[in-house]
């Protein structure tokens, strides 16, 4: 038997944040439930065939009209098996936990590539929330913000966020040199180099983790229904506790579409824009 107790040291903490930084996580809460709420009501107030052209539209001019005609058919077909409202709950949901992720890390990956001990001190923890089972971020989120979509967003933040803040890093660092040198040479200042010079070769790298992120936050948000985030993934989770292998089946298909749409457009934003397939 264990002598060291990391559990109970592991609650022992949780109980003390939770008491100690309760009205942070106020604050964070409400903040992050008018975001969703917000969002919900963007995506729901048009009619949903307004927001199948806008996303159409968007698949066209970003990725070619072979994924303009998924996107349609695909979201056509998620509104037949009446899970629009589920569907567009998951979107907000996953706008909102990619949002705050990639505000948190695109920040943090630039800090991490000017300066190698902050690399050092991310690197372990980025390691741990990529290793984590996810399952296991649910805990201190439902402590801290209580049931709901909230802590669904807080615990998809975490999981989510480590590609942007590795990719960010990446690709900074593998700016060459002699550009950043010739850029100092001619005056630029480290504000001038980084906005100017730094970021706009590494928008590549950066987009990269952009899908990646967005990607997992997808898959997070998905097992978040646990804990009563809504969505699509409640229906998957009816799916398995009813037995309702039905609803199941059509709820996946609709995370399948969702993912497909989310991919092909944002790894589109970093390739030369074509209207062809």
């Amino acid at each position: 038997m264990s002598t060291l107790k990391i559990g109970e040291g592991f609650e022992e903490l949780i109980d003390w944040l939770g008491t100690q930084g309760a009205p942070l996580f106020d604050v964070i809460r409400a903040a992050l439930s008018a975001c969703i709420s917000g969002l919900e009501y963007v995506l729901l107030l048009p009619p949903s065939y307004a927001i199948i052209a806008v996303l159409m539209v968007l698949a066209w001019r970003l990725s070619g009209l072979g994924t303009a005609v998924f996107t349609a058919l695909g979201m056509l077909l998620i509104q037949d098996m009446g899970l629009w409202q589920a569907t567009m709950e998951t979107l907000a949901l996953v706008l909102s936990s990619a949002l705050v992720a990639l505000v948190l890390g695109i920040p943090l990956g630039i800090w991490a590539s000017y300066s190698r001990t902050v690399e050092r001190v991310l690197r372990p923890a980025l390691d741990l929330m990529q290793t984590m089972p996810a399952f296991v971020y649910l805990i201190p989120a439902v402590l801290f913000f209580r049931l709901g979509k909230v802590p669904g967003v807080v615990a998809t933040v975490i999981f989510a966020m480590p590609p942007a803040v590795r990719l960010t890093n990446l690709g900074i660092r593998q700016v060459p040199a002699e550009v950043v040198e010739a850029a100092i040479a001619f005056g630029a200042t480290p504000r001038q180099t980084l906005l100017n010079v730094q970021l706009p070769i590494a928008i590549p790298t950066l987009l990269a983790g952009v899908n990646q992120t967005i990607m997992l936050s997808l898959s997070m948000v998905v097992i978040s229904a646990m804990i009563g985030a809504g969505g699509l993934g409640e229906q998957v989770l009816k799916g398995i506790t009813q037995l309702r292998i039905g609803l199941g089946f059509e709820s996946g298909i609709a995370v399948v579409i969702l993912a497909i749409v989310l991919d092909r457009l944002t790894h589109a934003l970093g390739k030369p824009r074509t209207r062809s397939s």
